[in-house]
Order: C-alpha cells, then sequence, then structure tokens
C-alpha cells in the first residue's frame, strides 16, 4: 500500500541540504515519498562508513534491499507517519557485520508545500547497545548473587558517600536495604559502629576486617576503587558470613592443639629423662633412634641438664637396636654439648651392632666414659660425685629421697 502520510510540524529543509549535510557524524540518507518503496536518491560518506555501502550501490535501490528488512522494515515505515522519539533498528553490512542504528526523519517540502522526499538520519549506537546490554548482564548476575548469597554489598564514592547498599544477610545484621545510601564514611555513624576501616579503603587501602555480631561471625573486604588516571574512586565493601567458616578454623585449631599436646605426651614417653639421683640425669631409650628422635633428645636433655644443674648425664642405649649413621654421630656431638654445659655425659648399653656402627664412622671415643649398663653408669657418676667433693664437707651424697647414699659394691656388681 502507499501512504503520504508525513510527520506532523516537519522542517522545510533547502534543496542544498546534502552538500550541507555531506560531512556530518551521522548517517544521511535521502528517499523518494513512497512509503512502500522507500527508494534512495542521496547517501552521505557516514552512510558509507556505518553500512559498508557506498552511494554508487545504494542510489536508485530500494530501502528495505539495502540495510532494511524483516519486523525493521515495518517498523519503519509505520514510524514515518508518528509524531514520535527514534526509531532503534538493527542492520546488517555489507560485510555481514551486524550494527545498530537510531533513526529520525524528516520530509522535504516542494514549492506547493507537499512531500517530494523523505530524508532520514541514522546515528551508530551499536556500542551503546553493547554498553547497555553489558550493564544489564552484570545486573542480572549483581542481583542473582544478592538475591541468594548470604552477603551484604556496599559502595562509597571517591567523597565517602554511600550510593549502594543491599544484600541478602543486611536483616541478619539488622540493617535494611538501602539504610546506609546517603551517609558518609567521614561522619560520625548513627550508630556505634568502626567507620575506620571504610575511611582507610576510600583513601586507597585493602582492607580486610573480621567481627562478631549478633551471634555470628561477619568477614568484611573493602577494596577501594581507582578511575581512568589511576585515582582514588570510593571503595565497594562485601560482608560474609564467616560463622561456619570461623567454627571449622576453631575446631582444626583444637585439633592442632591437642595433636601438639599428644606429640609432647609422645616426646616425653619416648626421651624420659629422669633424675635418679642428685645432680644425675639419665635418659633411658628404646627402639629405633632415627636422626629426628636424636635431635629432640639433644634439645630435651640440654634443656633438663641446665634446669636441674646436673653434673652428669647417662644416655642408656640398652633398649636401642639400630641407629643410623647420621644419628650415631648426634650421640657424640651430644656428649660433647653436655660438656660445654659444665656437665659429663656417660654412655651405657651399647649393643654389637650399635658399636659397630660408630666404629664403622670412625667416631671418636675416647675421653667418653662408657659403661656395660645403667646400673654400672650410676655407679661411675656416684663415685666421681664422691671424688670431687660434691657432697657438702662431712656429710655424705644424698639419694634419691635424701636420705645418706649408699656404699658402692666394692667388687663394682652392685
Amino acid at each position: 500500500m502507499t501512504s503520504t502520510a508525513t510527520a506532523p510540524a516537519a522542517p522545510v529543509l533547502p534543496t542544498s541540504y546534502m552538500s550541507a549535510v555531506r560531512g556530518a557524524p551521522f548517517a544521511v540518507i535521502e528517499c523518494e515519498e513512497n512509503l512502500d518503496d522507500l527508494v534512495v536518491v542521496a547517501w552521505n560518506g557516514e552512510a558509507e562508513r556505518i553500512f559498508g555501502t557506498t552511494a554508487d550501490e545504494a542510489v536508485g535501490r530500494r530501502l528495505t534491499d539495502t540495510i532494511l528488512s524483516g519486523q525493521d522494515a515495518e517498523a519503519f515505515r509505520r514510524s514515518l507517519g508518528q509524531a514520535s522519539g527514534p526509531l532503534r533498528c538493527a542492520h546488517t553490512r555489507k560485510d555481514g557485520r551486524t550494527v545498530v542504528c537510531e533513526w529520525r526523519h524528516a520530509p522535504v517540502l516542494g514549492d506547493d508545500g507537499k512531500p517530494v522526499r523523505l530524508l532520514c538520519f541514522a546515528q551508530d549506537v551499536t556500542e551503546q547497545v553493547k554498553e547497555i546490554e553489558r550493564l544489564r548482564e552484570s545486573d542480572v548476575i549483581l542481583r542473582a548473587i544478592l538475591g541468594n548469597v548470604d552477603t551484604a554489598v556496599t559502595r562509597m564514592d571517591r567523597d565517602g558517600f554511600c550510593t549502594f547498599h543491599e544484600g541478602k544477610t543486611l536483616p541478619s545484621l539488622g540493617l535494611r536495604p538501602g539504610q546506609f545510601v546517603g551517609m558518609n564514611v567521614f561522619d560520625e555513624p548513627p550508630a556505634p559502629m568502626d567507620m575506620e576501616p571504610m575511611r582507610r579503603a576510600v583513601r586507597g587501602e585493602l582492607v580486610r576486617t573480621r567481627v562478631e555480631a549478633f551471634g555470628m561471625a561477619w568477614e568484611t573486604c573493602i577494596i577501594p576503587l581507582r578511575d581512568a588516571r589511576g585515582e582514588p574512586d570510593g571503595a565497594v565493601s562485601f560482608t560474609v558470613d564467616a560463622t561456619e567458616a570461623k567454627l571449622r578454623e576453631d575446631e582444626l585449631k583444637s585439633r592442632i592443639e591437642l595433636i601438639e599436646r599428644q606429640q609432647q605426651v609422645i616426646r616425653d614417653l619416648g626421651t624420659p629423662i629422669i633424675e635418679v639421683w642428685d645432680s644425675v640425669l639419665t635418659l633411658p631409650m628404646v627402639g629405633v633412634v632415627d636422626s629426628k628422635r636424636a635431635a629432640d633428645v639433644m634439645d630435651d636433655l640440654l634443656a633438663a641438664i641446665v634446669d636441674k644443674r646436673a653434673r652428669f648425664a647417662i644416655l642408656d642405649l640398652t633398649g636401642v637396636e639400630v641407629v643410623d649413621t647420621k644419628t650415631a654421630s648426634y650421640l657424640i656431638e651430644l656428649v660433647r654439648a653436655i660438656r660445654l654445659l659444665g656437665a659429663e655425659g656417660v654412655i651405657t648399653g651399647i649393643r654389637s651392632n650399635v658399636a659397630q656402627t660408630m666404629v664403622s664412622l670412625g667416631l671418636d671415643l675416647s675421653g667418653i666414659a662408657t659403661v656395660g649398663n645403667l646400673r654400672a653408669g650410676l655407679r661411675l657418676c656416684m663415685q666421681r660425685l664422691a671424688a670431687s667433693g660434691a657432697a657438702s664437707p662431712g656429710a655424705p651424697a644424698r639419694g634419691p629421697a635424701g636420705g645418706a647414699a649408699p656404699r658402692p659394691p666394692a667388687d663394682g656388681s652392685g
């Protein structure tokens, strides 16, 4: 069908309009005033750039065969006879790419005041449409998070004013959506709360906090934002319910503490240091002694010597079946370390295979007291205490309970 309807109060354009708009930053297309055909009679340079079609290719063809098709073509025809806002249409360029344009139109009137041509103006808004879609997608994602995840999100501008405050968890914090909007983090808060973390973030510092309120634990991360020049541009904070995480953390700490206590008990049982006589400590070792255990023995025994002010330390290896080469070196070093503390180390109960290990290493045992068993080692220590006058003048050495020390057997058998 053919229609000659035009938009009301359309401006009358001079006949030299195409030369005036040839370099315009928008497409200008002139068509014959036949709404069914819309045959192109003029096509400016910006139209060539936007649609990828030259003026020679477009002039003489219908607009619907050039850049308009389907529902957009029909909507374009309907808009010609209406006084309405701009019409937005999608177009397929010659190279196959799609562009979105915003259209306006005006009739060209002849001398008799009747429309003789239709002037169409198109502005490329493809990037604007993409940006709007990106923002819409971001908003959909944000709404999904805020509506389903236990979190609260706050946005502060560069001056510290809150512009956004929403989240599913706000009621749990005793707050309502938007309650902070309009507040400034640099002002005194209406209720007791620490605003310093937000102030620091607005100034450009990343801040993480954890607080407990309403019987729950809340963790907040406040992220500073920056503009294109790298200048501070406010901050965004999000608060999440960290109650379960804190419970798991507390449980893990309790388990670690329990394990550490158990390990200490195991170490104490594995290396029991016994004060068998005044100034005499003994360390009976059982099982396999590796490098780790030997290092623990050294730490514990040296500490006990200092604490007890011991004069002798007996290392009883009767229950030790195997030692590696490094451990054998540790034991010799332990005796030397005992000497540096002013005490004397005595090794008792060395088994044949352990002795072979020490000999194969070429370890120098000269100057180190070694005896066959613990009883003989204790007797040696008592004799040396007596010989050195360790007991007070005129008083015999004391035994474990503070009584007089027994006289060692003359035959050495005890």
